[in-house]
């Protein structure tokens, strides 16, 4: 079971945000299915929830049960205080701003889901998980919990063309530009991504998280197909071997050139393009062909060559 909570508040009484619900619903269509149209998050999208106690029920309906991952994105006001931070619903009141942070954490840490994910696009985000040792408050992430915010605590989420700054990059990164050459994109990845999009004069995104491997929030179609990802030790029994080429790899040398080793040519030019392997002696696979050279290994595909031999391709 994948299971996720994609809420965006703009109605706010005094203070009405643009783009929220927008990006809610962006996220919960990108969400629903991988790249390929199969299913992949089982998606309760709630927009303009009116109510703290509402929305705190939601939060608890979807970190209960077990499954694979759960996970929940919000987009809407945050405040801080000298407690920490909340996620604001438009009921807010003084001493009662909304849900804290932490208890929004604490409830991910007692979920029996095997990955907990919480993505915050809201001003002071970054205080979710951050211990307040001013306030005496100490805080833990659990094992298989992850925090990705779109700021840090004592930064605004600014808004900019129609989106959230943050959460257009997020949706950018879940399209596949976070994705790795198997086409999955992790927590990690798309952390990763929003990270080097943004400088270091703008809202820095932060990153938290207490695991031992990454779980694909989504999944797109891969740069080079497993099926070929997989022949790489058969290419290279050894990670330091060399795989020798000949005239009859390329298709253009129609007299000499043989159907299955065109077919294995184009196979390694695939992996060449992305940074699998490079020619020996010569500058194109084209030239390592024509004039019988070789191909090997680069330290990326090396990394695949173990995933490859281990069998997790």
């Amino acid at each position: 079971m994948k299971k996720a909570l994609i809420v965006g508040i703009d109605q706010y009484p005094n203070a009405p945000l643009y783009c929220c619900v927008k990006d809610a619903n962006a996220v919960s269509t990108i969400l629903e299915t991988h790249g390929d149209g199969s299913p992949n998050f089982e998606i309760k999208s709630k927009t303009n929830v009116k109510e703290k106690g509402i929305l705190k029920r939601h939060i608890q309906d979807l970190f209960s049960g077990d499954g694979i991952i759960a996970l929940l994105y919000f987009s809407g006001h945050g405040y801080l205080n000298e407690l920490g931070g909340y996620i604001v619903t438009p009921d807010a009141k003084a001493f009662d701003e909304g849900i804290a942070m932490n208890d929004i954490l604490a409830m991910a840490n007692e979920s029996k889901f095997k990955n907990r994910v919480i993505i915050l696009d809201c001003c002071h985000a970054g205080a979710l998980g951050q211990p307040n040792l001013q306030a005496g408050i100490s805080t833990q992430i659990a094992e298989g919990v992850t925090i990705l915010t779109a700021c840090r605590k004592d930064e605004p989420a600014i808004e900019t063309n129609g989106h959230g700054i943050f959460t257009n990059l997020l949706l950018d990164a879940l399209q596949g530009g976070a994705a790795d050459i198997r086409g999955n994109i992790t927590p990690g990845s798309v952390y990763a991504y929003i990270d080097q999009a943004l400088g270091a004069w703008e809202q820095r995104p932060v990153f938290k998280t207490n695991i031992t491997q990454f779980v694909a929030l989504r999944e797109i179609t891969p740069l080079v197909p497993k099926e070929t990802l997989r022949r790489l030790t058969e290419f290279f029994p050894s990670a330091s071997d060399e795989f020798s080429l000949d005239p009859s790899y390329e298709w253009s040398n129609k007299p000499i050139a043989i159907e299955e080793n065109v077919k294995t040519f184009k196979q390694l030019q695939s992996m060449n393009r992305v940074g699998l392997i490079v020619p020996v002696d010569t500058s194109d696979m084209y030239y390592a062909a024509m004039e019988s050279k070789s191909c090997k290994l680069t330290a990326l595909g090396y990394h695949y060559w173990r995933l490859a031999k281990s069998k997790k391709i």
